[in-house]
């Protein structure tokens, strides 16, 4: 077995795991390519179906062909699709472009709350509806407990502090000290009741095995990713205002694997075009501590 059939049966196991222990499970996609290598294991978990569905917490100042490619795959491989926002921080302007806040405070209310309140279901989420093939107001209420995310520890320090099953408190605040040790492959996942899980299956990734994967496997993946003949790509996703894109010429999944592979991003972090970690002291720990992704 070589290392990518390794991650990959961990990853179906880590979601079998989670699909059998937690009830209300869900599962969040951010469009980018771990998260959309996440979708992908899931399919293969559950022989082609997600039985559980998929939430984009969507800021408003998402690149545009991150929505395209989300509904066009959402139709394409009939996903149980929800959306959720932050209506109100946007309807009175309150963000970052508009200039009332920094880059910190506007994460925290389009990211951080608008995720605490949908997986809560505090808030109005939208639904795909197939038929109609637009969104639709959700009418479950239920709150999502268990959350499956694409982190993988490598990407940024916070992340390296992570469980495959991390506990939160009822608020999705994080604990870090508080976490259950992970030993010889032995998971916990016997929690008080009450608590919010985060399950992450991509944890000992790379950038490097998820784009041999993406390669291995011809996963469909967004455009942004790949030079359109400018020199230039994105190498991490977010919102416009806040995400730069990285100088390369690599045009293919097999272009992209070559450059990691000579170490052209050896000194670089991955999340270097991402504002919002600069104003974070270089990570997202602030962040992620109040429920962040």
């Amino acid at each position: 077995m070589d290392r990518l059939d390794a991650l990959e049966a961990q990853s179906v196991y880590i979601f079998r795991e989670a699909f059998a222990n937690f009830k209300n499970l869900v599962m969040l996609w951010s469009i980018g390519k771990d998260s959309t290598v996440l979708l992908w294991l899931a399919r293969k978990a559950f022989f082609g179906h997600v039985p559980f569905p998929l939430v984009h917490v969507d800021t408003g100042f998402k690149i545009p062909e991150m929505i395209r490619y989300r509904d066009e795959m959402a139709l394409k491989w009939g996903l149980n699709m929800v959306v959720g926002q932050n209506k109100e921080a946007l309807g009175e302007k309150k963000t970052f472009p508009d200039g009332k806040i920094n880059r910190i405070e506007c994460c925290k209310l389009l990211k951080t709350q608008a995720l605490r309140n949908t997986l809560s279901g505090e808030w109005t989420r939208y639904r795909m509806d197939h038929n109609k093939r637009k969104y639709v107001e959700d009418s479950n209420k239920e709150p999502y407990t268990g959350v499956i995310v694409g982190v993988r520890s490598d990407e940024e320090g916070s992340r390296s502090k992570e469980r495959y099953f991390s506990p939160r408190d009822k608020e999705n605040e994080w604990d870090i000290a508080g976490q259950p040790p992970e030993l010889w492959n032995q998971f916990n996942t016997d929690f008080k009741p009450g608590t919010h899980i985060r399950i992450h299956p991509l944890l000992d990734w790379t950038e490097l095995d998820i784009w041999r994967y993406i390669e291995r496997e011809n996963i469909p993946t967004v455009s942004l990713y790949y030079d359109q003949g400018e020199g230039k790509r994105y190498r991490s996703l977010g919102c416009y205002p806040c995400t730069s894109p990285v100088e390369s010429t690599a045009k293919n999944v097999r272009e992209i694997i070559v450059e990691l592979e000579s170490g052209k991003f050896k000194n670089i972090a991955e999340r270097s075009g991402r504002e919002q970690d600069k104003e974070d002291g270089g990570g997202l720990e602030i962040l992620r501590r109040d429920g962040y992704m």
